[in-house]
């Protein structure tokens, strides 16, 4: 099936009430037949619903049918996009162990990479997602994963997947995959051997800002590259926490599976059913959306690189680009989503163009159908000092747009009134 059919079908067989819209199952628990089948269930004998901090029947249409846009073998939703970034890493590493991670991230990532996870004994090493050659010296026998983005949020860099992969499958290392701006409707990061992605969902996914939540996908087969791979003892060894269970030996998705009956029951980071829900909703139109988005971020681009207050324009689709191979190659009819940023020359000229806006509003999010404008080094980077906003690519007089779904006429009187205003 292509792409929008599965966004519509996939991961859903009608219930006994024959429901054309999947129901939403507000239901903590659920009740077993008899002894026998509670216990078949946690011993996985039979696979069912135990408790919805595990798994839920609206939640579970959601991550079959985000597993399959994505073209994964398994998905599990989580309560926000930083809570699967966390399972997907705490999954793969603990104490002892390091990460290797883009330095061009978004900040709520670089702020769990840097300084909390430091904190459960998890060091992170950064290399410049647009020089890959950066990351072998940097790794060791304790490396567990290489994370970036398929997209970055906000320096808009487009990272060379594939060159990133192959490192990463050259030393049997995870990769993690933050697919977020891109969607699995623009970017197939698994056919480019990519091992886990992250989302989410509260960004395109939902596409009106209306719910929270996170999704993690593992790749088909990679169960071949844990098994009997010492990096990632914990999954051919006995876990003592599930009866001995042991990952790679279960004819179940490994990475996926531990996730749930580990980091999901113990941390219980799990998606509301109601936001489940809400993200089937959104994932039936996600196709249709994030062409008319990239349609708008395309259009004002092209507009702001020939402003002569803009000092840069940071979007793939442009032809002057530097990341305009790499969306050639890693994006889906030249399509490059609708997260862009363009630079001006300081801190008070960038405040002054987002406070004169009024079209769009200033928000911290992205990917909503409502167009949002967002100065990063006062907000979402923040945290970080002039040096470190350089290294992720985030100078003061950054400022980043959302393209949402409004007329790209009224996007640009109005952005063009704010330069001159």
């Amino acid at each position: 099936m292509d792409l929008q059919t599965k966004a519509l079908h996939s991961g859903y067989e009608k219930d006994t009430q024959r429901t054309m819209a999947v129901p939403i199952y507000m239901s903590t628990a659920y009740e077993f037949r008899d002894v026998e089948h509670a216990a078949n269930l946690f011993a996985l004998k039979e696979l069912g619903n135990i408790y919805t901090r595990l798994n839920n029947p609206t939640t579970d249409v959601f991550e079959k049918r985000f597993a399959e846009l994505e073209g994964g073998e398994a998905a599990l939703a989580t309560s926000s996009g930083m809570s699967a970034i966390f399972f997907a890493i705490a999954n793969a590493a603990e104490a002892g162990d390091n990460i290797i991670c883009a330095s061009q991230l978004y900040g709520g990532s670089l702020t769990l990479n840097a300084h909390t996870l430091k904190r459960f004994g998890i060091e992170s090493r950064f290399f410049d997602v647009q020089n890959p050659s950066e990351i072998e010296a940097l790794i060791d026998d304790k490396t567990k994963v290489i994370f970036f983005e398929s997209l970055t949020n906000p320096s808009i860099d487009v990272a060379d997947i594939q060159a990133i992969s192959d490192i990463a499958n050259k030393y049997g290392i995870l990769t993690v995959v933050d697919n977020t701006v891109a969607t699995p409707v623009l970017c197939r990061p698994f056919e480019h051997g990519v091992d886990i992605t992250v989302h989410s969902a509260s960004k395109y996914t939902t596409g009106q800002g209306l719910a929270i939540g996170g999704i993690l996908v593992e790749r088909k087969d990679l169960v071949e590259k844990l098994k009997s791979n010492t990096r990632y003892a914990h999954f051919n060894e006995p876990d003592a926490s599930y009866h001995g269970l042991i990952y790679v030996d279960v004819p179940l998705p490994p990475f996926t599976l531990r996730a749930r009956l580990s980091l999901l029951r113990d941390i219980g980071a799990v998606s509301s059913p109601f936001n489940s829900w809400l993200f089937i909703q959104g994932l039936e139109t996600l196709s249709l959306r994030m062409k008319e988005h990239s349609k708008n971020a395309l259009a004002l681009a092209e507009y702001l690189e020939s402003h002569p207050k803009v000092l840069k324009v940071n979007y793939p689709g442009l032809k002057s680009n530097s990341n305009y191979t790499n969306s050639q190659k890693y994006f889906q009819d030249g399509l490059c989503s609708g997260l862009l940023s363009f630079e001006v020359a300081s801190l008070e000229e960038a405040t002054k163009i987002v406070n004169a806006t009024e079209l769009y509003s200033l928000v911290v999010n992205i990917g909503d159908s409502k167009s949002i404008i967002t100065h990063p080094a006062s907000t979402t980077h923040q945290q970080l000092n002039e040096e470190e906003l350089k290294a992720c690519g985030v100078p003061s007089g950054l400022i980043r747009i959302s393209a949402g779904l409004e007329s790209t006429k009224d996007l640009i009187a109005d952005i063009q009134q704010a330069l001159e205003a």
